[in-house]
């Protein structure tokens, strides 16, 4: 059996919840041996599907941290280890002898990741990392769309999924980095910047906008998520109205009568005839819709309840679903790795036992050879060439953060622009860093400026559908044969295998097929999507992981490889709240309640006086805290009292609470906190003038991140690209006489 990229690594993880876990979790399955360290009896968590799925195949070891004997083992440990991930908060992890200095003093091989709630520069940077309290507070869940006015309880952990990747990403860079230098260091993330990220298409702001860019996307953009005749409902992407169904119903229905329904409801991007649609998917059973629209290359999804996925043949033909024997559990499906690498990621078997009395002399397989090589001080990426080749959303953030990571990336676009500029800010918020060119591919006149492209590159990544590749000339084996050495990643809908592996699908049907838009919508209310795009971010972080793990050992071996990721598989590994046991039954998880104000009385969302407040009681001592205080009338003790006093009331009680921001706007980018915590990007743009948008998604302390550049306009460096992959001013002008570029 292979040993997998990551084999000799060795990971102490200190974590709870999903972030820190799941991202040992995918450390362990890319070969790394990953060692957590559990409190005695500290983790309510255990015993629970989640607790199974993400810390299968660890090692488990049980220390008293609060003991200095415990702490000396621990930092014994350390000593031999290469990646440290814990959740601690600042104070937390300097009682601990835990802080960045301290352990850069004593093991100078060592990276670290600290998952918090909030960067270590924020004015919160001490609040306990819960996910709703950092919604509430940046105004994330006041900008998802909901059954009832206001804010909304977010059901699906998104930030807490997205921290997890944020973070392996993290390490991976600076793994790379300290073969450069000779040492480690920080590879810090926070749920806020992790929840920040779908913010990226929604909270930017220009100084000369065009109309365009100044309207951006809000909350009331109506979504095609359908009512059929058999009361299940169906998500569809883009227009349905050439699929003879619907073709032949719009012309019975007649002009007058779709103007009528088309006018119950605000104009839809993807959807020009989305009333009548309505009207029309309720006449016939859910199955049927969706099995005529792929039949005709309509992207559509039924909203499927929570964990029906498992059962799915496509998310099994790919290893998305595995079956795993758990101690607890017994046989049941968990979700398996999210991506493909050559070695693959693979399974370590079930839940360990905690081991009490560890053989902590055993040494690692493969100890760090590094030695200083000099003060570091470049970007943990930098000499990394990137060709982007892709479009939308997935592919484009995925080489952004590349790009922020110091990576040089070229973005290649058909001359006629990319399909998601008709979106402006959502463009603008997956390309900042890259150098833009524009480019006809399949074109002959096109090839010798492509083949220039892929000698130049090191990574090329794409979201392009494999037929469309193959057409376009842009799939592995043609580019491989230009550059053997190259890693070349690709994003796919659904998988690399199966019958579905060349579908079209979007974010927006993952979450349907996995459950998510059933779960967000509350218990007997229709279903509702995430507005933040989730599975598209999902998909690029995983993406990301996979080529940096191929380049990690593209160091070595000087090898080359295709790797593929999925909005399916990454939004699949979310699915792991619960497991589906062998007789087909699913495990118990908490639901939204059909108010969507929380998924119990300790959390969730309580109106007070004068506005809405966000409660976390996680922990039992905080849970009964909150029940002494509040009393059995919970919702009218809070509404009795301003927000403020509630919150003074909460806090002193040891109560985990958050005012929740109401109507955010671009109150974001006004934050003083949030600026000196580099979560502000600007610079100048071509056409927008000077440009603000979501900054950091790290911190590496010693090295620096490199978010200098604007998105660039159609073209913008077109003639500095082509010069700069070795052409000449004779082969750009045939070039642009052929208009397989812009001038």
């Amino acid at each position: 059996m292979h040993e997998g990229i990551l084999a000799g690594i060795r990971v102490v993880e200190i974590a709870c919840g999903i972030p820190g876990p799941a991202a040992g979790l995918l450390l362990s399955e890319a070969g790394a041996e990953v060692i957590r360290i559990e409190a005695p009896g500290s983790d309510a968590e255990q015993g629970t599907a989640l607790f199974s799925v993400l810390n299968r195949g660890k090692r488990r070891v049980e220390l008293d941290l609060d003991r200095d004997d415990e702490r000396r083992r621990l930092h014994t440990l350390l000593a031999d280890a290469d990646v440290l991930i814990h959740d601690f908060i600042p104070s937390r992890a300097a009682a601990l002898g835990l802080a960045d200095d301290v352990l850069a003093a004593a093991c100078p091989q060592l990276v670290v990741s600290a998952i918090t709630g909030w960067p270590s520069r924020h004015p919160l940077a001490e609040a306990l990392p819960r996910e709703s309290l950092v919604l509430a507070r940046l105004g994330l869940l006041d900008e998802q769309p909901g059954h009832r006015p206001g804010p909304i309880f977010v059901r699906m952990p998104f930030a807490s999924w997205l921290a997890a990747w944020f973070c392996v990403i993290g390490v991976m860079a600076r793994l790379i980095a300290r073969r450069r230098d000779g040492r480690g260091g920080a590879a810090h993330t926070s749920l806020a910047q992790a929840a920040l990220a779908p913010m990226s298409m929604h909270w930017s702001r220009a100084e000369t906008p065009t109309p365009v860019f100044a309207k951006g996307l809000d909350k009331t953009t109506p979504i095609p998520l359908h009512r059929c005749f058999d009361g299940r409902w169906i998500h569809v992407h883009y227009s349905p109205d050439k699929a003879p169904w619907m073709a032949e119903a719009l012309v019975a229905m007649g002009p007058e009568a779709v103007a009528a329904e088309n006018a119950k409801y605000p104009p839809s991007h993807v959807a020009p005839n989305f009333g009548a649609n309505r009207v029309i998917i309720a006449t016939r059973p859910a199955q049927e819709w969706v099995e005529h629209f792929w039949q005709h290359d309509v992207a559509a999804q039924v909203a499927a309840p929570f964990g029906e996925i498992y059962r799915d043949e496509q998310a099994r033909a790919n290893g998305f679903v595995v079956m795993v024997d758990d101690p607890v559990l017994g046989r049941v499906f968990e979700p398996g790795p999210a991506y493909t690498t050559a070695p693959p990621p693979r399974l370590r078997g079930g839940l360990r036992p905690l081991e009490s009395d560890p053989a902590w002399s055993v040494p690692r397989a493969q100890a760090f050879d590094g030695a200083p090589k000099g003060q570091p001080g470049s970007a943990p990426l930098a000499g990394l060439r990137v060709l982007d080749l892709g479009a939308y959303l997935a592919g484009p953030f995925a080489t952004q953060l590349l790009a922020d990571l110091g990576a040089e990336v070229i973005k290649v676009e058909p001359p006629g622009g990319d399909a998601m500029r008709r979106l402006e800010r959502i463009f603008a918020g997956t390309q900042r860093g890259k150098l833009g060119a524009t480019l006809k591919l399949g074109d002959p006149a096109a090839q010798p400026a492509l083949a220039a492209l892929v000698r130049w590159a090191d990574v090329v990544h794409h979201n392009v559908r494999l037929p469309a590749a193959h057409k376009l000339s842009i799939d592995y084996e043609t580019l491989k044969a230009i550059n053997p050495a190259l890693v070349y990643c690709h994003i796919s809908s659904y998988g690399p295998l199966g019958p579905r592996k060349d579908w079209p699908g979007f974010d927006q049907l993952m979450q349907a097929a996995c459950g998510w838009e059933v779960e967000c919508g509350g218990e007997g209310k229709p279903p509702m999507w995430l507005r933040f795009g989730v599975g598209d971010y999902l998909a690029a972080l995983s993406s990301v992981f996979a080529l940096l793990l191929a380049h990690f050992q593209r160091q070595v071996t000087g090898d080359g490889q295709a790797v593929a990721a999925s909005l399916l598989g990454a939004t699949l590994l979310t699915v792991g709240e619960a497991v589906m046991r062998a007789d087909g039954s699913l495990s118990p998880i908490d639901h939204l309640d059909a108010a969507q104000t929380g998924v119990s009385p300790d959390h969730r969302l309580y109106r007070c006086a004068d506005g809405w407040l966000a409660v976390a009681a996680l922990r039992p001592e905080e849970a009964r805290a909150l029940a002494a205080l509040a009393g059995s009338d919970r919702e009218a003790w809070f509404a009795a009292l301003s927000r403020e006093t509630a919150c003074d009331c909460l806090t002193s009680a040891g109560v985990p609470c958050e005012a929740v921001l109401e109507n955010p706007g671009l109150s974001f980018l006004d934050d003083d906190g949030c600026r000196r915590a580099g979560l502000h990007a600007a610079y100048p743009h071509a056409v927008y003038g000077h440009l603000e948008q979501v900054g950091a998604y790290w911190n590496f302390c010693d090295l620096p991140l490199a978010l200098d550049r604007a998105p660039p306009a159609l073209g913008e460096h077109s003639h500095r690209v082509w010069r700069s992959v070795g052409l000449d001013e004779g082969q750009i002008q045939s070039m642009v006489a052929a208009a397989v570029t812009n001038p």
